[in-house]
């Protein structure tokens, strides 16, 4: 028998191994995390907002969840629901955008990475956005850029503070510039927002990054994120090649991030309602102050 023969038998009886899932939910009743390894109830991990009850961890969580926690019982009101977005450069890589968009929303049940409307936290009425990593990775194309920018402006019109959940792999690539205009265009409609005295506070959720980072998450009043949370513009890789030196471990964490000044706060996800609370009364009161 030759090696290669030799080698060919042993591939055909080696027993074929198979990493476990990052998240393995078994039945669906229990929920494995991926940072300690814990398994827990599942109907306790929700209990507790998603949020490891051994380490901390944040499971990632969609819109709907999001919204669930944060607003009071059936106080939100979607606008711009309709919009959907297009393929304008007839965009091709290893698929075509239309088919990504396409799966993208039949998976996810929305049309796009971003839901706004307006709600309350606590009787404290508030614009809020809300933007879903499921739906192409939360990336920001042209209707991500409308509907954030529209909902800005709305609450600008109806001096209302704008609370902005990111969590993003940046500009949509398939949308070439028109993606990367959006950074202007949601920027600029915060500047007016800004200028009427008006507060805007983003969350940034794990991941914020690229030109979501470079643009409206990086331009509130008060910056929270949530534990851990990698936040950056360009890839860790990409800047130790550029640098050509090695990095902290933490670095990119909203922890490093907030010892560097560009975080004021870092709120676990249970606290995270009574905190918007508290920050708006304290707005409301100074407005009041202001007005009177």
């Amino acid at each position: 028998m030759s090696l290669l023969d030799w080698f060919a038998d042993r591939r055909k009886t080696a027993p074929v191994l198979r990493a476990a899932p990052e998240n393995d939910e078994g039945d669906g009743l229990w929920s494995k995390c991926p940072e300690c390894g814990e398994v827990v109830y599942r109907k306790d991990l929700i209990a507790n907002c998603s949020v490891c009850l051994a380490c901390g961890y944040h499971h990632r969580i969609d819109s709907e969840e999001r919204l669930r926690l944060l607003l009071d019982p059936g106080s939100f009101t979607e606008i711009d629901s309709q919009l959907s977005p297009t393929d304008p450069l007839a965009f091709k890589d290893r698929r075509a955008y239309a088919d990504r968009l396409r799966d993208s929303q039949q998976s996810t049940g929305m049309r796009d990475a971003v839901v706004c409307g307006s709600g309350s936290v606590e009787g404290f009425a508030l614009a809020v956005a809300v933007m879903d990593f499921r739906f192409m990775g939360g990336s920001m194309g042209s209707v991500v850029g409308e509907k954030l920018t529209r909902l800005i402006e709305t609450a600008t019109a109806q001096r209302l503070p704008v609370f902005v959940v990111c969590a993003s792999g940046g500009a949509r690539m398939q949308e070439g510039m028109l993606s990367l205009m959006q950074m202007a265009k949601v920027s600029g409609a915060l500047e007016r927002h800004r200028n009427q005295e008006l507060l805007y506070i983003p969350l940034l959720t794990h991941p914020t990054t690229g030109g979501v980072t470079a643009s409206f998450a990086m331009l509130g009043d008060l910056i929270l994120a949530e534990p851990k949370a990698l936040i950056g513009f360009a890839g860790r890789r990409v800047i130790e090649q550029t640098l050509r030196e090695k990095l902290p471990d933490d670095f990119q964490t909203a922890e490093y991030i907030q010892d560097h000044g560009f975080v004021d706060a870092i709120v676990p996800r249970p606290k995270l309602r009574s905190t918007l609370a508290s920050l708006l009364a304290i707005h409301g009161q100074k407005a009041a102050a202001l007005v009177g």
